[in-house]
């Protein structure tokens, strides 16, 4: 490798971890709890599943009807938004606002007990575990927040890229994974630096680039609601939205929806009038039945007023890139040991980010030049 080309890698790496250092810092350090959220909220109470677990599935109990009459009854003068499932207890949630298009801060959350009808109360407001999401999503910024957090990841992906050049030449003189004790405190961070950095490499990239992915997920949903939704409720193009005082049964559109998919599993009903729904349809999302498919949704839509199925087709790649990423950004796909796994390469990156930035200020003083050569030469090894 060229002097030139040393010195082009060299700039990359430079600038696109002193662009991305401190907010990648914030992004580790919120996402170690993230982690294990789950354990987190059952351990402070806050999870209501955890509570039903081990009782019936969602298969069975009390009618969608009734279970939606309940709801409405505690708000209400509000309508529905969304029901969602679970297939590990009788848990069901419904979610509801003033309006069918109502924003995401006048939706309320509510939870029941599928089994009994027992209504478990609204979701908890605000908490840590809400407060570190938004902040690990967005900063509180929304979209644009997401979206320039999203270039953070960009920049983490190049960083590890370039790093992994310059290491090349750079340790051609030693082994993988040499720790130079005896040299300066300098040479030990940047050895403890590069070890860590390159053990590291495959989760750092796939946290990377999931994490990128992440932050894309308003526009993709937007992509998808323009092109494959707007095709599959083309007829509809045109008629008036349908008022909730006209929405049908839901289990009658739940029974057309199995009939048309009966090998998957309901995660959710999007009701008219909402971003997963069209204005005249109760589009009902299936899952699979494995760790990995069950992060992979299927759209039913069914005339809401007619209980009938208009269609049902797969989301598009980069929708289903979008739901595959997000599980695997915290280490979602396996139990507790994965996610240990997970904790421990998150600190050991946050070490890696300390020890880059403690280098970057340490050598200011030296010219590029001079830094280009020292990769050039290769390090060197212990003294005699």
């Amino acid at each position: 490798m060229t002097r030139r080309t040393i010195k082009s890698w060299f700039l990359i790496h430079k600038w696109t971890s002193i662009v991305s250092t401190l907010f990648l810092l914030m992004l580790c350090i919120t996402g170690l709890p993230l982690i294990f959220h789950d354990e987190i909220e059952a351990a402070l109470g806050e999870d209501a599943e955890a509570a039903l677990a081990g009782e019936a599935s969602s298969a069975g109990g009390l009618p969608l009807d009734t279970m939606l009459d309940r709801a409405l009854a505690e708000r209400q003068g509000e309508v529905p938004l969304f029901m969602a499932f679970s297939n590990d207890s009788p848990l069901l949630t419904v979610t509801t606002g003033p309006a069918p298009d109502a924003p995401g801060e006048a939706m309320t959350l509510l939870f029941f007990d599928r089994a009994t009808g027992e209504s478990l109360g609204p979701a908890p407001g605000g908490g840590v575990m809400d407060f570190l999401l938004q902040l690990h999503t967005d900063m509180f910024l929304g979209l644009p927040g997401m979206l320039f957090l999203g270039a953070m990841g960009v920049f983490f992906v190049v960083a590890i890229v370039s790093g992994v050049v310059l290491y090349a030449p750079f340790m051609r003189r030693l082994r993988f994974g040499t720790l130079r004790t005896a040299r300066s405190k300098r040479v030990k961070w940047l050895d403890w630096h590069n070890l860590l950095g390159a053990t590291t490499l495959a989760w750092a990239l796939v946290v990377g680039v999931t994490g990128a992915i992440n932050a894309f997920a308003d526009p993709l949903v937007e992509q998808w609601q323009n092109s494959e939704l707007a095709d599959m409720t083309a007829a509809y193009e045109g008629a008036a939205p349908l008022p909730p005082e006209r929405y049908g049964s839901l289990d009658r559109a739940m029974a057309s929806a199995r009939a048309a998919q009966p090998g998957l599993n309901p995660q959710f009903i999007a009701f008219p009038g909402g971003d997963w729904s069209s204005r005249h349809h109760y589009a009902v999302f299936f899952q699979g039945g494995t760790p990995l498919t069950r992060h992979l949704l299927t759209p039913a839509l069914i005339d809401a007023e007619t209980g009938e199925l208009t269609d049902m087709r797969a989301m598009p790649w980069y929708n289903q890139a979008l739901m595959l990423s997000k599980p695997l950004h915290f280490g979602d796909y396996g139990a507790i040991p994965l996610k240990i796994l997970w904790a421990l390469l998150d600190l050991a990156t946050i070490v890696v980010l300390v020890s880059g930035l403690y280098l970057w200020l340490g050598k200011r003083g030296r010219s590029t030049d001079e830094r280009v050569a020292e990769i050039a030469a290769g390090a060197v090894g212990q003294p005699a």
